[in-house]
């Protein structure tokens, strides 16, 4: 997959800005041609990117949970012999059906990752169009994150009478263009993928284009530069560059290299251009360690969510910038994309930072009293599509394929996962076999959860002295304690996803107390002390970065209060706790 960029070759023009959007609760939309146009009643003035709920809150639509249709007018250049016009969209959340002048184009459901739509037959006329897509922020039920939908009522009371909205996950159910919308040319003889394997030494690609065309490739930097060429055959050419003294990338020296492949026909001339950083790094797993370039790594960081003020999921670049920042300034040097994958942007940064990510899929809660043959195949299709999107990224070192499945304790976890386990893991290593792959268990799963037979890495969240044994840290530790003990015999590395406590900004006490910045603070350094001690686990995540939003509800005042920072990113004692663990300052 391909990102939107502008070269000589390739032009892209972002479609971000100021929208319109008409909110549909009773889905009359298409039934009254809203697709030709969404009309001027009850239209409201929307950012794109960025959520509707918090941007429209005043309008009455904090917790709206439906259909709303946005709308801008676009110039299209006109398509000519040798360019194809395309739409990509990074993200719509969650499902989208789109028209150009009235005429479907496509649709989609790929939540949280992009999918491009060719438009090259409707431009040929060139001008001004209106774009109106039709987005929808409810769930299916046979999606990876089963929704709650009206047959499922009586199995899901508990979600449905409790929460606003009803969710069956601890974030907020953002609705909206939530990523960049880009208007993409490129040419019609182009380069379709690439993948690059790196190691310590070298980069190997894998490029897939047109037969009887030439790839030239060029890896530059750090006082070196190496070129290499190959013949495409079959719709692929492969070759290998290795600049002299290699130099490798990690956390404590992020070094990039400029990475560009072109298409040559036969006269010579170039067709097509990509580009993108990379860093030459390895990694794998042996026996109960994870390696980064042959060295043990000690994970040390966040679970995050993209969350913000007025944004909601919206891509918000200045936050980005303060968020890295942060992570730097804690000592982080890694983070879990929980419970999705994020913006390309994020990605980029990481790279350039030094930051390892586990990237998730969306994933969350999945329930196997309602798994059949269509949730599998929704679910091994978003795992491809999320490695098909990150396969390149330097910064990406492990797969994480669902959060805390077989949470309710449902017996048919036991019965039917197995198998789904099974199937899915080895999609995911058939797509990259140079990663690990995990998945977050959670306690309720056990730990002979049967996920972990399949996974190179034993992950979990664990939250003893909270949601058990509250404001009882000596019993919290005996019990983690004990859990890496039984984990142990997997022969597996161990690596805790998840720990933390909520912690109210302000809130002091001289003793044990919940939602106190002193009690997050002892509960974070508990877990690390038995952490950084276990001889297999190979380091933490803290739940969470900064406090996010959720569904309204009775355990939550107003966000999820686990972060070492509040939403608007302030300090809590916590966050100077953690700068201490992991920077000794």
């Amino acid at each position: 997959m391909i990102r939107p960029q502008t070269n000589a070759w390739r032009q892209a023009t972002d479609l971000s800005g100021i929208w319109r959007i008409r909110f549909d609760p009773a889905e009359v939309g298409e039934t009254d041609g809203w697709h030709h146009g969404i009309g001027d009643n009850d239209t409201h003035l929307i950012a794109v990117p960025g959520s509707w709920n918090e941007q429209l809150s005043e309008a009455g639509f904090m917790n709206y949970v439906g259909a709303a249709w946005f709308e801008t007018r676009i110039m299209v250049p006109p398509a000519d012999n040798d360019g194809r016009i395309e739409l990509r969209f990074a993200s719509v959340d969650y499902h989208a059906r789109i028209w150009l002048d009235g005429e479907l184009i496509g649709e989609s459901g790929a939540a949280m990752l992009p999918f491009t739509l060719d438009i090259t037959d409707a431009a040929q006329r060139g001008g001004g169009a209106r774009l109106v897509v039709r987005v929808t922020n409810i769930l299916p039920a046979d999606g990876p994150t089963q929704g709650i939908t009206k047959a499922t009522y009586a199995e899901e009371r508990r979600q449905r009478d409790e929460y606003l909205p009803a969710v069956r996950f601890d974030f907020f159910p953002f609705g909206g263009i939530n990523r960049p919308v880009h208007l993409v040319r490129r040419p019609r003889v182009a380069i379709q993928s690439y993948r690059a394997i790196t190691t310590r030494r070298d980069v190997a690609l894998v490029v897939e284009a047109p037969d009887d065309h030439t790839v030239l490739a060029r890896l530059s930097g750090h006082g070196a530069a190496v070129e290499g060429r190959a013949n495409v055959t079959a719709g692929r050419a492969t070759l290998v560059l290795a600049p002299a003294e290699a130099r490798c990338w990690s956390p404590d020296d992020p070094a990039l290299y400029d990475l560009t492949i072109a298409l040559i026909d036969q006269s010579g001339a170039t067709l097509d251009q990509v580009s993108q950083r990379l860093g030459l790094r390895d990694v794998c797993v042996t026996g109960d360690q994870l390696l980064l370039n042959g060295a043990p790594l000690v994970l040390k960081g966040f679970g995050k969510h993209e969350d913000s003020p007025i944004h909601g999921r919206g891509l918000n670049l200045p936050q980005l910038i303060k968020d890295f920042a942060l992570l730097k300034w804690t000592g982080a040097n890694s983070v879990r994309t929980a419970h999705y994958p994020y913006a390309e942007e994020f990605y980029d940064m990481a790279d350039e930072a030094g930051i390892l990510v586990i990237d998730e899929i969306f994933s969350v809660n999945l329930d196997f009293r309602r798994v059949n043959a269509t949730v599998l195949a929704h679910h091994k299709a978003a795992v491809e599509q999320l490695i098909a999107r990150d396969r390149n990224r330097t910064c990406v070192i492990a797969w994480s394929l669902a959060n805390e499945p077989g949470y309710l304790a449902e017996p048919e976890y036991r019965t039917h996962s197995p198998d789904y386990w099974r199937d899915l893991f080895a999609h995911a290593r058939r797509l990259d076999p140079t990663r690990p792959v995990t998945h977050a268990n959670v306690a309720y799963a056990g730990n002979d959860d049967p996920a972990f037979s399949e996974a190179d890495i034993i992950t979990i969240n664990r939250y003893h002295g909270w949601y058990s044994d509250p404001a009882q840290l000596d019993r919290a530790h005996a019990a983690l304690v004990a859990d890496f003990d039984q984990l142990a015999a997997h022969g597996k590395p161990i690596f805790v996803a998840e720990f933390g406590a909520d912690a109210l900004a302000g809130e002091h006490a001289t003793h044990d107390q919940l939602f106190t910045e002193e009690y997050q603070a002892r509960f974070i350094e508990t877990y690390w002390r038995a952490i950084t001690k276990h001889p297999s686990v190979i380091g933490g995540h803290v739940w969470n970065f900064a406090d996010f939003r959720t569904a309204q509800h009775g355990r939550r005042v107003v966000h999820n209060l686990k972060g070492v920072f509040t939403r608007t990113r302030e300090p809590k004692m916590a966050a100077w706790t953690v700068k201490r663990l992991w920077t000794g300052q």
